[in-house]
């Protein structure tokens, strides 16, 4: 069933992984240019890997249980994703490389809210599920 709410958490987490990333620039450099994730192959490596695995997660509405896993191991991609944009902004000390954050860094936090939203939907229809088995 396409039509649960899981299924527009996963659609919205995927637009942000998959399409803001060419809108919202990571950070500017010292040269007032704007970094974005298609210029570094690690980070649209893994924004699109969130997407598709948002989008994967949305076809396997008939198995709940795989959907669940799924959303788990893009949370823990979307985490991965921060830590690496968190590493470069504080490892690289005063005004080296990263002059000015934007708010591409800020997409996976976004994501993750959304994918977490999915899984409390996901579970949610897996318990009702199994209390109607019971009742059986």
């Amino acid at each position: 069933m396409l039509q649960r709410i899981q299924t527009i958490y996963l659609l919205i987490s995927a637009v942000i992984s998959g399409g803001l990333i060419f809108v919202f620039h990571l950070w500017t450099t010292l040269n007032e240019v704007e970094f974005y994730a298609k210029e570094d192959l690690l980070y649209l490596g893994l924004f699109l890997g969130s997407a598709a695995l948002a989008f994967i997660a949305i076809f396997k509405y008939k198995n709940r249980q795989t959907q669940f896993v799924l959303g788990r191991l893009n949370i823990i991609l979307n985490f991965i994703l921060l830590g690496l944009f968190v590493y470069r902004s504080l490892n690289l000390s005063g005004e080296t490389y990263v002059s000015e954050k934007g708010i591409g860094m800020l997409l996976p936090i976004f994501s993750i809210v959304f994918l977490v939203l999915a899984n409390k939907a996901i579970k949610k229809d897996e318990d009702l599920v199994k209390s109607v088995d019971r009742l059986r």
